[in-house]
């Protein structure tokens, strides 16, 4: 691997525990949720740098897809009925 591989894994590695902790300690329910579809967006990308396009696929569809969007329908209705 060359010196730009190593610098863009690590920097792919910095980026997700950053979205982790910001999908766990954000003040903003919404805030909370759009970190978590970005961490999903980011594990698929880490997937592929790991030569596992299957799951990087399952992981794009079912993290960052299905998920994040019945977490912003929950949220959209929670928020609608002024929870």
């Amino acid at each position: 691997m060359t010196l730009a591989e190593y610098l863009f894994d690590g920097l792919l590695g910095i980026t997700m525990i950053w979205l982790a902790a910001r999908a766990v300690f954000a003040e903003s329910l919404f805030s909370a949720i759009l970190s978590f579809i970005g961490l999903g967006m980011f594990m698929a990308l880490a997937w592929v740098r790991l030569s596992a396009p299957d799951v990087a696929l399952a992981e794009a569809a079912l993290g960052g897809g299905v998920t994040g969007a019945l977490l912003l329908a929950a949220y959209n209705r929670l928020h609608r009925h002024g929870g």
